[in-house]
């Protein structure tokens, strides 16, 4: 690197990005280097699901200027510590996470250490090194049994139904409790059923449209009767964008309906479409765009689930001016058409 890069590189914002080889996470790290961020990214590489997926997310970051990334578990003592020390970033975001409902109940453990001991490890570095803004993901699945439609980030949210969600759960007031204690600003941003190019394969538009193109059948749960807000990921990265300029102040007058904490610069923050698309009409996006059709097999509701979820974006809305809006069709048909490419199928 020559001089002026060097001096370029110390002028450049910072940002630590966890699970950065993930779905979410590698366009997050796209899209802060579009911006010109300096972008170090963590990532376990862990075989919860095809590592060759995330070699291949993690090959396109690395050809770019200005991305690092460290291959470790975050959860594992001193490593978050370490960067931190040596980084001192502006921004954090952190999506590394064991996620899956249904995964939770058959391996625990997993979500205990990666999830609870991650965020810990990357709470305690913080506080050593606090950044300007700390933006951790949690999840819609933190609902529960809330039936209150759409979920407002101030309505209770008491009674999870996984242990996927309880660890999500716990995560936010933990990291509340940081944010009083240390004035770390944090955002937990719970986001709803994410979905587009370079998804991950244990979600359904992944599991339906290889199946569809594959002439294989599809578990449908709840017969059927089930409702996601989609959000497409390029929405979501949209919206994490304009918020890392928005860090929590206790010095801030609330909004109406804030979630914003009475005793930390801390707040939880729903991304959703604020629509609920029914999930045989999702099902129906992909064979319209793959021109199949999928033979389904009905199954009842699986444990730790929940029939829908809706979410209540007027506070994202407030605080950034955008809410995410790509239609259903329009997101499917930009899946389908990765997923066919990518595994030339």
């Amino acid at each position: 690197m020559n001089h002026e890069a060097q001096e370029h590189g110390m002028n450049m914002k910072r940002a630590i990005v966890t699970g950065s080889s993930g779905f979410i996470g590698s366009f997050v790290c796209h899209d802060l280097l579009d911006k010109g961020w300096q972008v170090t990214g963590i990532d376990s590489m862990n075989d919860y699901y095809d590592v060759a997926l995330k070699r291949a997310r993690l090959a396109r970051l690395e050809a770019r200027n200005g991305f690092s990334q460290i291959e470790d578990k975050i959860e594992a003592p001193g490593v978050l510590a370490a960067l931190f020390d040596q980084q001192r970033p502006e921004a954090v975001i952190h999506l590394a996470a064991q996620a899956g409902v249904r995964y939770s109940i058959e391996n625990p453990r997993t979500y205990f250490e990666a999830n609870l001991g991650g965020t810990f490890e990357l709470l305690e570095a913080a506080r050593a090194h606090p950044p300007q803004h700390m933006l951790l993901a949690s999840t819609s699945s933190a609902y529960g049994a809330n039936t209150q439609m759409p979920y407002r980030e101030t309505a209770r949210a008491d009674h999870q139904m996984s242990f996927y969600a309880a660890t999500k759960k716990s995560c936010e007031n933990i990291a509340h409790s940081y944010a009083h204690i240390y004035g770390l600003p944090i955002t937990m941003f719970r986001f709803f059923t994410v979905y587009g190019p370079w998804g991950r394969p244990d979600m359904a538009p992944f599991k339906f449209t290889r199946a569809i193109l594959n002439g294989d059948a599809i578990d449908v749960y709840n017969h059927g009767d089930m409702q996601r807000d989609f959000t497409y990921v390029t929405d979501l990265v949209q919206a994490l964008g304009l918020l890392i300029d928005v860090a929590p102040s206790l010095n801030a007058p609330p909004l109406e309906n804030d979630s914003l904490s009475p005793v930390a610069p801390f707040r939880v923050l729903n991304i959703g479409n604020s629509e609920t698309v029914q999930l045989l009409d999702f099902i129906r996006a992909i064979e319209c765009t793959t021109g199949k059709t999928a033979t389904q097999n009905l199954m009842p509701m699986q444990q730790g689930d929940v029939p829908a979820t809706w979410a209540d974006a007027s506070l994202l809305r407030a605080l950034t001016g955008y809410v995410p809006q790509t239609d259903i069709q329009t997101g499917v048909t930009a899946f389908v058409d990765w997923y066919r490419d990518f595994y030339k199928a």
